[in-house]
């Protein structure tokens, strides 16, 4: 075992962790949205402890984790923030953390297009929801509402970053390469430059490994080149 980790660690320490331009504090988001699309919770215990003594605010671990939600479910993201929220707790911070839901009633549908419509497109969303049949319209309303009016329009954590963590997240679960490349685009259009993408699937090689992360790159390719 610690042959294994001593491997690991170098892999991480010296070589990724030199690649890229990602502050600590995005590292560390990052982090946390991988560990908890894996459903490794065990690793999020040390993640968090990690990041806090780095000065990473403990709302941003959490606000990671919950902007998985749509995207693995909210089983695992439970699970991730018992984890989280029991860390926090160890380390001396207060609980709970500050609300950050901005949406409520009616206003989670409009507000959540808004959002969807900035990263995506007007037109592209609007062309989407014109040719989706009756039968389907009730998802996309969902997307609308659920997916950006009820997690990207939280607090603490700015919409490009929020798509950053997004992409992470696809990115780790692989088999979605449709959703990714369109929240690669999603990330151009929010200002997220390709090197900027390149270095955040760099960070996740030691936790997805390189199938996933070469799946992903060439779907960087593919999109960055359009």
């Amino acid at each position: 075992m610690e042959e294994f980790q001593k491997i690991i660690n170098n892999f991480k320490e010296n070589e990724v962790s030199k690649y890229g331009s990602l502050n600590r504090e995005i590292k560390a988001m990052i982090s946390i949205v991988v560990l908890t699309t894996l459903g490794t919770v065990k690793e999020i215990k040390k993640e968090v402890k990690t990041s806090l003594e780095a000065g990473v605010l403990p709302e941003l671990l959490s606000e990671s984790a919950i902007q998985c939600t749509p995207y693995v479910g909210y089983s695992k993201v439970e699970e991730a923030l018992e984890v989280i929220y029991v860390t926090l707790k160890e380390n001396g911070v207060e609980l709970p953390l500050k609300k950050q839901s901005k949406t409520v009633g009616e206003k989670r549908f409009i507000k959540g297009l808004s959002v969807q419509q900035s990263i995506f497109g007007k037109d592209r969303i609007k062309n989407m929801r014109i040719s989706e049949p009756d039968d389907l319209m009730h998802i996309k309303d969902y997307l609308s509402a659920y997916c950006f009016g009820d997690f990207y329009t939280r607090g603490i954590v700015a919409l490009n970053v929020r798509e950053l963590l997004t992409f992470c997240c696809l990115a780790t679960l692989g088999g979605c390469e449709p959703q990714l490349k369109a929240h690669i685009a999603g990330n151009l259009n929010v200002g997220n430059r390709r090197d900027e993408l390149l270095s955040a699937i760099t960070w996740c090689i030691p936790y997805i490994g390189f199938p996933r992360t070469l799946n992903t790159i060439n779907c960087i390719n593919e999109i960055a080149e359009k």
